[in-house]
């Protein structure tokens, strides 16, 4: 395995209140500590939470029906690879084993993950994306309170030092509202 990769896992899925019809899918390191906020549409969030639920449709979804066509013709997904995050986007590969040739196959992250969890497909992260979008989950601990009185005051996040940024990014993780936590960072990230 690359050692510049860690393996994830899907924590969950939760609406997104900062961005209309969207979703935030929360992945976690599997052996370490970090959160990492990926805003999917609603269609992916739907049946990501399906699979995650072991809910059975009436009909196939695009993602089962993406895994029963590799599965006709003897397509194994072998990982999905995050290994990019640019302008708040998340770039992924799917690899696919197909007997004595193993593809690699462009994908939206959502997509990615949901074909993962309907395979068992090991995600893997890029350890420069977690740094740059992950956050600690000890940060959860912070004042919900606090953030809450910030929201409210409806601050211009442009005007504010990398400081203050850092701790509102704190302050949102506090409260799991990592979209807010994400859109910080990117701001954070444009400075640099």
């Amino acid at each position: 395995m690359n050692t510049d990769r860690v393996l994830v896992k899907v924590l969950g899925i939760t609406y997104s209140h900062l961005q209309q019809g969207a979703y935030v899918l929360l992945l976690a390191e599997e052996a370490g500590s970090r959160r990492i906020p990926i805003v999917v549409g609603t269609a992916e969030a739907q049946s990501i939470a399906i699979r995650m639920e072991n809910l059975q449709p009436p009909r196939p979804m695009t993602h089962d029906l993406i895994v029963a066509i590799a599965e006709r013709y003897a397509l194994q997904v072998k990982e999905v690879n995050i290994y990019r995050f640019d302008k708040g986007i998340f770039y992924s590969t799917l690899t696919i084993d197909r007997g004595e040739h193993t593809e690699v196959i462009d994908s939206r992250t959502s997509d990615a993950i949901a074909v993962a969890l309907r395979t068992n497909a090991p995600i893997y992260m890029a350890q420069s994306v977690i740094d740059v979008a992950g956050f600690e989950a000890s940060q959860l601990e912070k004042s919900t309170e606090d953030t809450n009185q910030a929201s409210a005051q409806g601050d211009n996040y442009e005007s504010m030092s990398d400081t203050e940024l850092q701790q509102r990014i704190e302050h949102a993780v506090a409260v799991e509202a990592y979209e807010e936590a994400a859109m910080i960072q990117q701001i954070l990230q444009k400075r640099k």
